[in-house]
């Protein structure tokens, strides 16, 4: 149960002690030059290539605390970029060389997956879809639908076939990071169905460590890269034609398209009223210990930036 007054959220952060700066849609990435990576999550939210607005309270917590939840475990699986977490919103990880694909793995058919087929797809990044398939309904088999990792705009789907054609990665890597997107989506799904969920689809990116091994990095099984229905009454829906219960933030997107906007051009952002803002950040919380467990127990600092800036190093801010 959240508190009646939440903290202010942690929207952006500038910290030029850090060395260089990447902002993303969502963290905040710094670069110190001793082969670390500083990435603050804050509480940016982004739907169809877009940063809202209206930034999430607590958002940018739940985010690493459930990054940091997964990659331990499923280190054993896959190797990732994770040295220590000393802060609600922070990460230190290995600098890697990012490869320029997100790793899309599905399960099920839903969000842009059923979008395509809706209108009439049967071929999604090469991968071909049988007739006859229900909204949410389980496919054959986990597909991996690529995409290209565009600086402005939005990604852009592709084959494996076309990965390698227009050299965007040569064969082997695209093979074991493949390989590796498979086995971490098989983990994900059995630690989903321990909570009573199921992994419906998610993306995973990967990075090339110094020392030449490929790391996972960014994040795993998060609401921002992962959408998960509840298992109970899951078949029920189904054969109702009935939409499913989710924990993701695809109830994002839905609002927004309900409000018109679904990125295209000449579309208008519209603005999160305060009390969406909420709903948001509770889902957020739900999400978190649905999936783990454990109770959330968030910082409410009222200061959350001077927190971060203290936790990596900087006695004032910079």
């Amino acid at each position: 149960m959240l508190p009646a007054q939440l903290p202010p959220p942690l929207a952006e952060t500038d910290f030029s002690g850090l060395g260089p700066r990447y902002r993303g849609k969502v963290r905040d990435v710094y670069r110190p030059g001793d082969g670390r990576l500083i990435l603050v999550t804050t509480d940016r939210i982004s739907a169809f290539d877009h940063v809202l607005r209206q930034a999430i309270p607590l958002k940018g917590q739940v985010l690493n605390r459930l990054a940091a939840y997964f990659f331990e475990r499923t280190a054993d699986v896959c190797p990732n970029h994770v040295l220590d977490v000393p802060d609600p919103n922070v990460t230190i990880a290995v600098e890697c060389r990012a490869l320029p694909v997100e790793f899309v793995v599905r399960g099920y058919l839903a969000g842009h997956a059923w979008r395509v087929y809706r209108a009439g797809g049967r071929v999604l990044c090469g991968e071909h879809l049988p007739e006859g398939l229900r909204e949410s309904e389980r496919l054959p088999r986990p597909i991996l639908t690529p995409a290209t990792k565009a600086q402005e705009g939005h990604d852009e789907d592709v084959s494996r076939e076309e990965i390698i054609e227009r050299g965007i990665l040569d064969a082997d890597t695209l093979e074991e990071a493949t390989d590796m997107a498979l086995r971490l989506f098989q983990r994900g799904s059995e630690l989903a169905a321990q909570r009573g969920l199921l992994l419906v689809d998610t993306k995973y990116e990967f990075g090339r460590a110094p020392d030449g091994r490929l790391l996972v990095i960014d994040e795993v099984h998060t609401p921002d890269s992962s959408r998960y229905y509840y298992a109970d009454g899951y078949e029920e829906r189904l054969s109702r034609g009935e939409p499913q219960r989710q924990l993701s933030k695809e109830f994002v997107r839905e609002w927004l398209m309900d409000q018109g906007f679904q990125g295209k051009e000449g579309q208008v952002l519209p603005d999160l009223p305060p009390a969406f803002v909420r709903e948001v950040a509770e889902r957020y919380v739900e999400l978190f210990e649905q999936v783990t467990g454990e109770a959330f127990g968030p910082d409410l600092s009222p200061d959350p930036l001077g927190r971060v800036a203290r936790a990596v190093g900087l006695a004032t801010l910079q």
